[in-house]
């Protein structure tokens, strides 16, 4: 048995079934044994970084370990970006890339890269295997490491003749499990004594209550305590649960921040949020101060960073919460009041106006309430955050803390593979699609029926508006000439249609173009000169320097 075939043969077992990539000489040989092997299929991308962005969709909506795949040099540095992506997200994702042959490294030959080292500050494992007989015991080890603790990507840099090389057939490994991280049971019981001391608090919570969504609420409930999201958590409660404040954070809600500004919360308790810039309104101190303060998180990194921490609690988040909820209990609560936050007053003074805002809200009026939208970066994003509504739980993917531009259109692949049932939108604008649009082919190829929405407006809007708010100009080159991508589109013998104005947006139209059969474009060409709601993002860009 080939050293590749091992690989495949233990990835297969493990329940992979798509391996995102493109394929190239140095990783012929897994390619070509992936002919026989009809159950993993490679998902075959029009650039590798796009790829990374769908392997980590994918592991988040699969809650698995997904696997990506590059050549050699060039390829294995466009997946760098998306390794780095997958770290922020914590995702579990294999990474391999090819090498030269052994014999030949150091002289100088085609597409040569000392890959492992690259790899090592965005991952946490990276190596590179120089024997066959050792393959597959560095990818088991590998994949342990990607899906235990702290999940997160890992990387597997393989020479061709490594992946040539014949080896006995061995026994293939059960794949591993992942061990919970269980807290201290003293620590919590410690909590739930300083909680129910406290009148009132806020819950804040962040993306690592993914997969513990209902019992937040169900401890919001119990403590009958206003829910913030970090702007990364957008989509995890409904917007109609009554405790729902909204988004705290870059593009947040001014009900979420007057909480934290001004309110009598004597509490914060956060839950699975790192608490970075974008979650917290570039470091607001008013967020915790005079508050008692306590963090649940699996990465003990995240604990005392920027802010003071009273009871910082290391594990599974959903074990916290459930350990959390029989402490509560037993000491009494729930409680007879029931709070009800105030929620943000929808503006209907101008919903005629073709802006932005109108664009979304018109759009989401149109889809099926389980539709997910991901979202890309750009000026769209902060009107996403602010505007739109959460109908149903997991409905958002929204990447604002790493940032990358393209990442929506990849992640909208990667979710539709991982939920094929769950429509699926991706909300992008016309610079994230010069970088990665042509992953829609991608997306034709597979039969994948996503809507891609894109907001056109021949410029970087995210540039503009920083320097306008920072400079008070902005350089002629942020913007471009105008491109018809829906022409583009149709070009590609893709369904497209160019939205000129806000009547354009109808059920007609949207309609005709979420009953298909494969990709959509929706090409919004609209330039909006109003400052996007980035909230105290604003503040701190029109005073940056002074």
């Amino acid at each position: 048995m080939k050293a590749a075939r091992s690989v495949l043969e233990y990835l297969k077992g493990y329940g992979v079934q798509h391996i995102f990539g493109i394929p190239a000489g140095s990783v012929n040989v897994i390619f070509d044994e992936l002919y026989d092997m009809p159950e993993i299929t490679p998902i075959i991308t029009k650039h590798e970084g796009a790829a990374s962005y769908m392997a980590a969709a994918y592991a988040k909506y699969a809650n698995q370990m997904s696997v990506c795949i590059g050549c050699s040099g060039p390829g294995g540095t466009n997946l760098i970006t998306g390794a780095a992506n997958a770290m922020r997200e914590h995702m579990p994702v294999l990474f391999i890339t090819g090498a030269v042959p052994v014999s030949t490294v150091g002289l100088n030959a085609s597409q040569e890269l000392d890959a492992d080292p690259v790899f090592r500050s965005v991952t946490k494992y990276s190596v590179t295997v120089k024997n066959s007989e050792d393959l597959l015991h560095e990818v088991v080890k590998a994949v342990e490491i990607a899906i235990s603790g702290v999940p997160g990507p890992v990387h597997v840099a393989i020479p061709i003749d490594v992946q040539q090389g014949e080896i006995q057939v061995p026994i293939i490994p059960n794949p591993p499990t992942r061990a919970p991280m269980v807290p201290d049971l003293d620590v919590i019981r410690d909590v739930a004594f300083e909680l129910t001391r406290r009148e009132s608090g806020y819950i804040f919570i962040g993306q690592g209550v993914r997969y513990s969504v209902d019992q937040c609420i169900e401890l919001a409930e119990l403590l009958d305590w206003p829910i913030l999201t970090s702007p990364q958590a957008k989509g995890f409660i409904p917007e109609d649960h009554p405790l729902l404040a909204g988004v705290f954070g870059f593009a947040g809600s001014e009900n979420a921040s007057r909480l934290v500004n001004e309110g009598d919360g004597q509490a914060l308790l956060i839950l699975g949020s790192s608490l970075g810039e974008t979650a917290t309104n570039n470091w607001n101190v008013n967020l915790t101060k005079d508050r008692f303060t306590v963090q649940m998180d699996f990465d003990q990194t995240v604990f005392n960073r920027k802010y003071k921490i009273d009871i910082p609690v290391l594990g599974d988040i959903n074990l916290g919460l459930l350990f959390l909820m029989e402490e509560l209990q037993s000491l009494g609560l729930p409680r007879d009041k029931k709070t009800v936050v105030e929620k943000r007053q929808v503006d209907t003074a101008k919903a005629e106006e073709y802006n932005t805002k109108n664009v979304l809200l018109n759009l989401q009026k149109h889809l099926p309430s389980s539709t997910r939208y991901t979202v890309d970066i750009g000026e769209f994003m902060s009107y996403v955050i602010h505007h739109m509504n959460v109908l149903d739980s997991h409905t958002f993917d929204i990447n604002v803390h790493f940032g990358a531009m393209g990442s929506g259109i990849g992640s909208a692949i990667g979710s539709k593979l991982a939920e094929p049932e769950r429509p699926v939108v991706c909300i992008t604008g016309d610079g994230c699609f010069f970088m990665h649009g042509m992953e829609i082919l991608t997306a034709k190829e597979y039969n994948l029926p996503i809507l891609f929405v894109i907001m056109n407006n021949a410029r970087l809007g995210m540039v503009y508006h920083g320097h306008e708010l920072q400079y008070k100009r902005s350089h002629p080159s942020f913007g471009q000439t105008e491109t018809n991508i829906a022409a583009l589109a149709a070009a590609m013998d893709i369904p497209s249609f160019r939205v000129n104005g806000l009547e354009d947006m109808n059920q007609e139209v949207i309609h005709n173009f979420t009953n298909l059969k494969g990709p959509a474009v929706l090409e919004v060409a609209l330039v909006d000169n109003n400052v996007p709601p980035m909230g105290d993002r604003v503040k701190f860009l029109s005073s940056f320097g002074k």
